[in-house]
């Protein structure tokens, strides 16, 4: 039998350029709601439903510390480097120790600043370092700005995937088109 990959535990803080990404603490819980969870127009294709109360909220933190607690990483809370503003988030998402997803989501104020790709530019360098060999991520196919931020970080679109996802703020029923990207390492 192959012996079992030991799988390297990331750091709960991690600094870029302009950003600190960290890992979610249950002190967060307002700040997420108000910044970005509950916001309509950011949570229109993300593939949770948006937050209708804070305890969606600290239901989302559980969650985090479930995924923190079982893999080598979980979500990332992203924030401003200068003056600590909360963004968004990002994170890995494991589904087998050599493959993880990923993705972001970030607060209308911060669109269009390329604090999207600064934080999957920290999860690509972060993935392959907890043993990751596979890192995908997937957008609905009529996102064009997520998808932009995913092939500026150097994942490669390997294709449609017809009624793959729910997007429950969409449209809670039907399953939607997906773009797929992957970086390989």
């Amino acid at each position: 039998m192959p012996p079992i990959r030991q799988l390297l535990k990331a750091p709960e803080r991690i600094e870029t350029e302009r950003l600190v990404l960290r890992r979610p603490i249950p002190e967060d819980a307002e700040a997420i709601y108000t910044t970005y969870a509950a916001d309509p127009e950011v949570t229109l294709y993300v593939g949770f439903p948006r937050h209708r109360r804070i305890d969606d909220t600290r239901s989302f933190l559980s969650f985090s510390e479930s995924l923190w607690e079982a893999w080598p990483a979980g979500p990332y809370m992203i924030y401003l480097r200068e003056n600590g503003q909360l963004l968004g988030s990002s994170g890995l998402t494991f589904d087998a120790p050599y493959k993880a997803q990923t993705g972001y989501v970030l607060a209308k104020c911060a669109w269009g600043h390329g604090y999207a790709t600064e934080a999957l530019n920290a999860m690509t360098v972060l993935a392959p370092a907890c043993g990751v060999r596979r890192l995908y991520a997937i957008c609905h196919h009529a996102h064009r700005p997520s998808a932009r931020v995913l092939e500026k970080g150097g994942f490669t679109l390997e294709g449609l995937l017809r009624r793959y996802a729910e997007f429950p703020n969409l449209d809670p029923v039907e399953p939607h088109d997906c773009l797929s990207y992957a970086r390989i390492f």
